[in-house]
Protein backbone atom coordinates (compact mmCIF):
# COMPACT_ATOMS: atom_id res chain seq x y z
CA UNK A 1 0.00 0.00 0.00
CA UNK A 2 2.37 2.52 1.06
CA UNK A 3 4.27 1.95 -2.73
CA UNK A 4 1.36 2.26 -4.31
CA UNK A 5 0.61 5.86 -2.76
CA UNK A 6 4.41 6.35 -3.14
CA UNK A 7 6.97 6.55 -5.59
CA UNK A 8 5.71 3.52 -7.40
CA UNK A 9 2.95 5.41 -8.47
CA UNK A 10 4.83 8.39 -8.82
CA UNK A 11 6.96 6.60 -11.31
CA UNK A 12 4.31 5.58 -13.27
CA UNK A 13 2.44 8.59 -13.57
CA UNK A 14 6.30 10.06 -14.85
CA UNK A 15 6.15 7.55 -17.38
CA UNK A 16 2.44 7.88 -18.89
CA UNK A 17 3.08 11.13 -20.87
CA UNK A 18 6.28 10.12 -22.42
CA UNK A 19 4.74 7.09 -23.40
CA UNK A 20 1.65 8.34 -25.04
CA UNK A 21 3.68 10.58 -26.85
CA UNK A 22 5.95 8.28 -28.16
CA UNK A 23 3.77 5.13 -29.77
CA UNK A 24 1.32 7.97 -31.52
CA UNK A 25 3.96 9.29 -32.98
CA UNK A 26 5.67 6.20 -33.64
CA UNK A 27 2.28 5.30 -35.11
CA UNK A 28 2.74 7.27 -38.07
CA UNK A 29 6.59 6.52 -38.76
CA UNK A 30 5.54 2.47 -38.34
CA UNK A 31 2.50 3.14 -40.72
CA UNK A 32 4.38 4.53 -43.79
CA UNK A 33 7.36 1.87 -42.52
CA UNK A 34 4.88 -1.09 -43.05
CA UNK A 35 2.74 0.54 -45.98
CA UNK A 36 4.55 -1.02 -49.12
CA UNK A 37 4.06 -4.25 -47.54
CA UNK A 38 0.50 -4.29 -47.45
CA UNK A 39 -0.04 -6.32 -44.39
CA UNK A 40 -3.42 -7.73 -42.84
CA UNK A 41 -6.00 -5.95 -41.50
CA UNK A 42 -4.97 -7.26 -38.05
CA UNK A 43 -1.70 -5.68 -38.41
CA UNK A 44 -3.19 -2.24 -38.72
CA UNK A 45 -5.11 -3.16 -35.36
CA UNK A 46 -2.13 -3.91 -33.85
CA UNK A 47 -0.66 -1.18 -34.45
CA UNK A 48 -3.52 1.49 -33.43
CA UNK A 49 -3.93 -0.36 -30.66
CA UNK A 50 -0.23 -0.20 -29.45
CA UNK A 51 -0.24 3.11 -30.75
CA UNK A 52 -2.89 4.97 -29.08
CA UNK A 53 -4.60 2.32 -26.55
CA UNK A 54 -1.56 0.84 -25.06
CA UNK A 55 -0.37 3.65 -23.04
CA UNK A 56 -3.78 4.19 -21.39
CA UNK A 57 -3.50 0.03 -20.39
CA UNK A 58 0.09 0.19 -19.25
CA UNK A 59 -0.68 3.30 -16.94
CA UNK A 60 -3.85 1.56 -15.01
CA UNK A 61 -1.81 -1.69 -15.02
CA UNK A 62 0.21 -0.18 -13.08
CA UNK A 63 -1.99 2.19 -10.81
CA UNK A 64 -4.05 -0.71 -9.95
CA UNK A 65 -1.29 -3.33 -9.40
CA UNK A 66 -0.17 -3.61 -5.48
CA UNK A 67 3.55 -3.08 -6.54
CA UNK A 68 2.84 -0.06 -8.87
CA UNK A 69 6.83 0.16 -9.54
CA UNK A 70 7.45 -3.19 -10.85
CA UNK A 71 4.26 -2.93 -13.11
CA UNK A 72 6.13 0.31 -14.59
CA UNK A 73 9.14 -1.69 -15.25
CA UNK A 74 7.18 -4.62 -16.73
CA UNK A 75 5.39 -1.64 -18.85
CA UNK A 76 9.04 -0.39 -20.25
CA UNK A 77 10.36 -3.45 -20.76
CA UNK A 78 7.28 -4.76 -23.12
CA UNK A 79 7.62 -1.16 -24.92
CA UNK A 80 11.11 -2.04 -25.94
CA UNK A 81 9.92 -5.49 -27.01
CA UNK A 82 6.91 -3.58 -29.34
CA UNK A 83 9.46 -1.21 -30.87
CA UNK A 84 11.58 -4.38 -31.37
CA UNK A 85 8.61 -6.03 -33.06
CA UNK A 86 7.89 -3.14 -35.32
CA UNK A 87 10.92 -2.72 -36.32
CA UNK A 88 11.33 -6.53 -37.64
CA UNK A 89 8.17 -6.03 -39.45
CA UNK A 90 9.48 -2.99 -41.23
CA UNK A 91 12.61 -5.35 -41.84
CA UNK A 92 14.63 -3.19 -40.06
CA UNK A 93 14.45 -0.13 -42.57
CA UNK A 94 17.22 2.27 -41.49
CA UNK A 95 15.93 5.12 -40.54
CA UNK A 96 12.69 4.78 -38.76
CA UNK A 97 13.99 1.51 -37.37
CA UNK A 98 16.65 3.72 -35.98
CA UNK A 99 15.08 6.30 -34.74
CA UNK A 100 12.04 4.39 -33.07
CA UNK A 101 14.60 2.06 -31.73
CA UNK A 102 16.84 4.50 -30.15
CA UNK A 103 13.75 6.87 -28.79
CA UNK A 104 13.01 4.63 -26.53
CA UNK A 105 16.02 3.25 -25.52
CA UNK A 106 16.65 7.06 -24.48
CA UNK A 107 13.59 7.11 -22.21
CA UNK A 108 14.28 3.69 -20.46
CA UNK A 109 17.62 4.95 -19.90
CA UNK A 110 16.42 7.98 -18.42
CA UNK A 111 14.15 6.01 -16.05
CA UNK A 112 15.93 3.05 -15.26
CA UNK A 113 19.71 3.29 -16.14
CA UNK A 114 22.02 1.52 -17.86
CA UNK A 115 20.35 -1.71 -15.94
CA UNK A 116 17.24 -1.06 -17.79
CA UNK A 117 18.73 0.20 -20.85
CA UNK A 118 20.08 -4.13 -20.89
CA UNK A 119 16.75 -4.94 -20.50
CA UNK A 120 15.35 -2.96 -23.10
CA UNK A 121 18.27 -3.84 -25.39
CA UNK A 122 17.15 -7.52 -24.96
CA UNK A 123 13.90 -7.35 -25.17
CA UNK A 124 13.82 -5.10 -28.85
CA UNK A 125 16.58 -8.22 -30.08
CA UNK A 126 13.75 -10.49 -29.28
CA UNK A 127 11.12 -8.41 -30.72
CA UNK A 128 12.90 -7.34 -33.73
CA UNK A 129 13.72 -11.47 -34.39
CA UNK A 130 9.67 -12.41 -33.59
CA UNK A 131 8.64 -9.66 -36.20
CA UNK A 132 11.09 -11.02 -38.55
CA UNK A 133 10.00 -14.43 -38.41
CA UNK A 134 6.25 -13.51 -38.58
CA UNK A 135 6.60 -11.45 -41.52
CA UNK A 136 9.65 -12.56 -43.47
CA UNK A 137 9.92 -8.51 -44.60
CA UNK A 138 13.03 -7.71 -46.98
CA UNK A 139 16.09 -6.84 -45.06
CA UNK A 140 16.89 -3.30 -44.94
CA UNK A 141 14.89 -1.49 -47.67
CA UNK A 142 15.69 2.02 -49.07
CA UNK A 143 13.67 4.55 -47.36
CA UNK A 144 11.73 6.70 -49.53
CA UNK A 145 11.04 10.40 -48.88
CA UNK A 146 7.73 9.82 -47.61
CA UNK A 147 8.98 7.55 -44.58
CA UNK A 148 11.74 10.28 -44.04
CA UNK A 149 8.85 12.74 -43.53
CA UNK A 150 6.71 10.84 -41.50
CA UNK A 151 10.04 10.12 -39.29
CA UNK A 152 10.36 14.18 -38.41
CA UNK A 153 7.62 14.66 -36.00
CA UNK A 154 8.82 11.66 -33.65
CA UNK A 155 12.40 12.99 -34.34
CA UNK A 156 11.35 16.47 -33.47
CA UNK A 157 9.00 15.99 -30.71
CA UNK A 158 9.86 13.20 -28.35
CA UNK A 159 13.09 14.47 -27.32
CA UNK A 160 11.84 17.96 -26.67
CA UNK A 161 9.00 15.88 -24.36
CA UNK A 162 11.84 14.20 -22.85
CA UNK A 163 13.69 16.90 -22.08
CA UNK A 164 10.41 18.95 -20.13
CA UNK A 165 10.01 15.94 -18.19
CA UNK A 166 13.57 16.07 -16.99
CA UNK A 167 13.64 19.18 -16.35
CA UNK A 168 10.32 19.22 -14.23
CA UNK A 169 11.65 16.25 -12.32
CA UNK A 170 14.97 18.57 -11.66
CA UNK A 171 12.80 21.09 -10.64
CA UNK A 172 10.85 19.28 -7.98
CA UNK A 173 14.49 17.49 -6.72
CA UNK A 174 15.42 21.52 -6.29
CA UNK A 175 12.31 21.89 -4.47
CA UNK A 176 12.25 18.86 -2.20
CA UNK A 177 15.89 19.43 -1.07
CA UNK A 178 15.17 23.10 -0.37
CA UNK A 179 12.67 21.71 1.74
CA UNK A 180 14.51 18.97 2.99
CA UNK A 181 17.14 21.58 3.86
CA UNK A 182 14.21 24.20 5.92
CA UNK A 183 12.68 20.87 8.10
CA UNK A 184 16.58 20.20 9.09
CA UNK A 185 17.15 23.56 10.24
CA UNK A 186 13.57 23.77 12.01
CA UNK A 187 12.23 22.95 15.63
CA UNK A 188 9.58 20.82 14.28
CA UNK A 189 7.46 21.95 17.45
CA UNK A 190 7.80 25.60 17.10
CA UNK A 191 8.73 25.67 13.99
CA UNK A 192 11.81 28.04 14.84
CA UNK A 193 15.56 27.71 14.35
CA UNK A 194 16.62 24.59 15.83
CA UNK A 195 19.43 24.24 18.16
CA UNK A 196 21.61 22.82 15.30
CA UNK A 197 21.19 25.41 12.97
CA UNK A 198 21.59 28.27 15.91
CA UNK A 199 24.82 27.14 16.86
CA UNK A 200 25.66 27.43 13.43
CA UNK A 201 24.37 31.18 12.92
CA UNK A 202 25.84 32.43 16.28
CA UNK A 203 29.39 31.70 14.57
CA UNK A 204 28.48 32.94 11.77
CA UNK A 205 27.74 36.31 13.30
CA UNK A 206 30.26 36.34 15.99
CA UNK A 207 32.84 36.38 13.15
CA UNK A 208 31.07 39.10 11.60
CA UNK A 209 31.01 41.07 14.57
CA UNK A 210 34.84 40.69 14.93
CA UNK A 211 35.32 41.27 11.71
CA UNK A 212 33.18 44.48 10.51
CA UNK A 213 33.21 45.64 14.80
CA UNK A 214 29.16 45.27 14.50
CA UNK A 215 27.14 46.04 17.45
CA UNK A 216 25.01 42.60 18.52
CA UNK A 217 23.29 41.32 21.29
CA UNK A 218 22.64 38.16 22.30
CA UNK A 219 19.06 37.04 25.43
CA UNK A 220 19.11 33.78 26.27
CA UNK A 221 14.65 33.62 26.72
CA UNK A 222 13.58 30.56 29.89
CA UNK A 223 10.01 30.39 30.99
CA UNK A 224 9.74 30.37 34.67
CA UNK A 225 8.47 26.93 36.24
CA UNK A 226 8.15 25.44 32.75
CA UNK A 227 8.22 22.00 34.50
CA UNK A 228 5.88 22.44 37.24
CA UNK A 229 3.07 23.61 34.15
CA UNK A 230 4.16 20.24 33.06
CA UNK A 231 3.83 18.24 35.85
CA UNK A 232 0.73 19.77 36.76
CA UNK A 233 -1.31 20.11 33.06
CA UNK A 234 0.53 17.46 31.31
CA UNK A 235 3.27 17.60 28.22
CA UNK A 236 0.22 18.44 25.64
CA UNK A 237 -0.70 21.63 27.69
CA UNK A 238 3.62 22.35 28.31
CA UNK A 239 4.11 21.74 24.28
CA UNK A 240 1.17 24.40 23.97
CA UNK A 241 2.53 27.16 25.71
CA UNK A 242 5.89 26.52 23.87
CA UNK A 243 3.94 27.18 20.60
CA UNK A 244 2.21 30.24 21.54
CA UNK A 245 5.52 31.81 23.24
CA UNK A 246 6.86 31.01 19.46
CA UNK A 247 4.20 32.88 18.50
CA UNK A 248 4.55 35.75 20.39
CA UNK A 249 8.73 36.03 19.92
CA UNK A 250 8.62 37.50 16.18
CA UNK A 251 5.75 39.66 16.74
CA UNK A 252 8.08 41.45 19.27
CA UNK A 253 11.36 41.61 17.50
CA UNK A 254 12.52 42.75 14.15
CA UNK A 255 12.21 40.55 11.17
CA UNK A 256 15.86 40.76 10.89
CA UNK A 257 16.05 39.55 14.83
CA UNK A 258 16.56 35.47 14.35
CA UNK A 259 14.83 33.26 17.34
CA UNK A 260 15.57 29.80 18.06
CA UNK A 261 14.86 27.16 20.21
CA UNK A 262 17.76 26.50 22.16
CA UNK A 263 16.11 23.23 24.04
CA UNK A 264 13.42 22.28 26.30
CA UNK A 265 11.83 25.74 27.29
CA UNK A 266 15.06 27.70 26.38
CA UNK A 267 14.94 29.80 23.36
CA UNK A 268 17.47 32.40 21.95
CA UNK A 269 17.51 35.85 20.58
CA UNK A 270 19.81 37.62 18.65
CA UNK A 271 19.70 41.64 18.09
CA UNK A 272 21.92 42.69 15.83
CA UNK A 273 22.71 46.08 15.41
CA UNK A 274 21.59 47.31 18.43
CA UNK A 275 22.59 48.80 21.68
CA UNK A 276 22.41 47.29 24.90
CA UNK A 277 20.17 49.70 26.12
CA UNK A 278 17.42 48.80 22.59
CA UNK A 279 18.12 45.33 23.63
CA UNK A 280 16.40 45.96 26.98
CA UNK A 281 13.87 48.19 25.67
CA UNK A 282 12.63 45.28 22.79
CA UNK A 283 13.01 42.53 26.13
CA UNK A 284 10.92 44.35 28.41
CA UNK A 285 8.16 44.88 26.12
CA UNK A 286 8.32 41.01 24.99
CA UNK A 287 8.24 40.09 28.87
CA UNK A 288 5.80 42.36 30.06
CA UNK A 289 3.48 40.61 26.76
CA UNK A 290 4.19 37.66 28.22
CA UNK A 291 3.30 38.13 31.60
CA UNK A 292 -0.21 39.50 30.55
CA UNK A 293 -0.71 37.02 28.85
CA UNK A 294 -3.24 34.04 29.67
CA UNK A 295 -3.96 30.76 28.24
CA UNK A 296 -7.22 30.28 27.35
CA UNK A 297 -8.06 26.72 28.90
CA UNK A 298 -5.62 27.78 31.43
CA UNK A 299 -6.71 31.87 33.27
CA UNK A 300 -5.24 30.97 36.35
CA UNK A 301 -2.18 30.12 34.98
CA UNK A 302 0.28 33.30 34.56
CA UNK A 303 3.61 32.91 32.75
CA UNK A 304 6.89 34.93 33.17
CA UNK A 305 10.48 34.50 31.35
CA UNK A 306 14.25 35.20 32.91
CA UNK A 307 16.04 36.72 30.16
CA UNK A 308 19.64 36.80 30.15
CA UNK A 309 21.53 39.44 27.93
CA UNK A 310 25.24 39.14 26.33
CA UNK A 311 26.29 42.20 24.01
CA UNK A 312 29.10 41.54 21.79
CA UNK A 313 32.55 42.86 22.86
CA UNK A 314 36.06 42.59 21.77
CA UNK A 315 37.08 40.57 25.11
CA UNK A 316 35.05 37.29 23.78
CA UNK A 317 37.12 35.04 21.83
CA UNK A 318 34.80 32.87 20.69
CA UNK A 319 31.27 31.76 19.99
CA UNK A 320 30.86 29.93 22.68
CA UNK A 321 32.19 32.42 25.49
CA UNK A 322 29.04 34.63 23.95
CA UNK A 323 27.22 32.42 24.94
CA UNK A 324 28.67 31.31 27.81
CA UNK A 325 27.92 35.35 29.27
CA UNK A 326 24.40 35.44 28.06
CA UNK A 327 23.83 31.52 29.63
CA UNK A 328 25.83 33.13 33.27
CA UNK A 329 23.22 36.44 32.91
CA UNK A 330 20.54 33.90 32.95
CA UNK A 331 21.54 32.29 35.84
CA UNK A 332 21.59 35.61 37.54
CA UNK A 333 18.14 36.21 36.58
CA UNK A 334 16.77 33.25 37.75
CA UNK A 335 18.64 33.40 40.76
CA UNK A 336 17.28 37.25 41.88
CA UNK A 337 13.79 36.00 41.66
CA UNK A 338 12.94 35.03 38.06
CA UNK A 339 10.68 37.40 35.90
CA UNK A 340 13.52 39.67 35.01
CA UNK A 341 16.32 40.47 32.68
CA UNK A 342 19.86 40.89 33.50
CA UNK A 343 22.60 41.85 31.42
CA UNK A 344 26.15 39.93 31.55
CA UNK A 345 28.56 42.07 33.30
CA UNK A 346 25.95 44.13 35.33
CA UNK A 347 23.98 42.32 38.34
CA UNK A 348 21.76 45.02 39.04
CA UNK A 349 17.82 43.49 38.18
CA UNK A 350 15.26 45.45 35.24
CA UNK A 351 12.09 44.54 36.68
Amino acid sequence: MIERTGKGLSFAKRMYPPRAIGTGLGFFCVLIGIWPLQPAWWTWALLALHGFVWPHVAYQLARLSKQPFRAEQRNLVFDGFAGGCWAGVMGLNPLPSVIILSMIAMDKIAAGGWHMLGKTFLAQALGIGLGLWLYAPPLFPPTSQAQMLACLPILLIYPMAIGLICYQVTVQLAQHKRTLSRLSQTDSLTGLINHGAWKDLLLREFQRCRRDNQANVLALIDIDHFKQINDRHGHLMGDDILRTLSAFLPTHLRKSDPVARYGGDEFCVMLPGVSVAQAEEVLERLREAVECYRHPELPEQGLSLSIGVAPFGGHLQSAEAWLHEADMALYQAKSAGRNRIVVAGRYGVMV
